[in-house]
């Protein structure tokens, strides 16, 4: 059954060196995707590149893509490969945790610049390559990733996370809105507590407490991340547009 093939396809996965844009872009390469990663880092992108090229085909393409000029230059970089592009997944993203009296504007600037902006932009940069992607039958995806952070109150003080993923939620749905007559879905997934970089130190130190309060009583898998990245970029996702997804355990909406 093809309802889920989605082999052939192309797709740009932000993020992609490490945590759950690693687990996507591994989840994607090995159903058949040929895969782009970025991140800010060029020795991250090179070990990544290295880690995933016996999945299938595999570029990585250092950006800050906190400046709207590198999500600019990293669409080109692509163009300049490709002739379309199937799959946007927009999952760099960036963390800031202090007391609210200390919480500091470069804190909020760094995170809403790659959470919120970058999103916005890079969908942007990549529009003329998805429109020429996209058909009736089988459009083109983006594919945001925010956080249950942003459909709860969170248990850390980590204000501009929360509130940046909450907004892209949100843009997630008025965006699908403006690009479904396009051909494009527009979907983003909240992800819970997941093996990554970002949340190593609060697993380390709640990892036992936070499985426990899962109504599923574990953390997240890479094959969780991958199967719901796999399902909006197939057939079987599209005719879903504007939603957002917990992949959670049941944290999000039944804690």
């Amino acid at each position: 059954m093809d309802l889920f093939d989605v082999s052939g396809k192309t797709a740009v996965v932000t993020g992609g060196t490490r945590g759950i844009g690693l687990m996507i872009a591994r989840g994607l390469l090995q159903a058949g995707v040929r895969v782009y990663i970025s991140s800010r880092k060029a020795d991250a992108c090179a070990a990544a590149e290295r880690d995933l090229a016996g999945h299938g085909t595999i570029t990585a393409i250092p950006a800050d893509l906190s400046r709207e000029d590198e999500c600019l230059r990293l669409a080109e970089e692509v163009r300049q490969r490709e002739q379309s592009l199937n799959v946007l997944v927009n999952n760099a993203g960036a963390t800031w945790g202090a007391p609210i009296g200390e919480y500091p504007a470069a804190g909020w600037d760094k995170v809403v610049d790659l959470n919120l902006k970058a999103p916005f932009f890079l969908t942007q940069a990549f529009l003329p390559l998805l429109e020429a992607a996209g058909t009736p039958d089988d459009p083109a995806r983006v594919i945001n990733i925010g956080s249950i952070d942003g459909l709860r109150v969170p248990p850390f003080q980590t204000y501009a996370y929360s509130a940046s993923k909450a907004g892209l939620h949100h843009l997630t749905r008025v965006l699908a809105r403006e690009l479904g007559p396009r051909r494009i879905t527009v979907n983003a997934v909240a992800p819970g507590p997941f093996e990554s970089k970002m949340m190593a130190a609060t697993l380390a130190s709640f990892g036992d407490e936070i499985a426990g309060s899962a109504p599923l009583k574990r953390i997240g898998r890479p094959d969780d991340m991958a199967g719901v990245a796999i399902y909006l970029a197939s057939r079987a996702g599209a005719y879903v547009t504007g939603a957002v997804i917990p992949v959670d355990g049941g944290i999000g909406t039944t804690v």
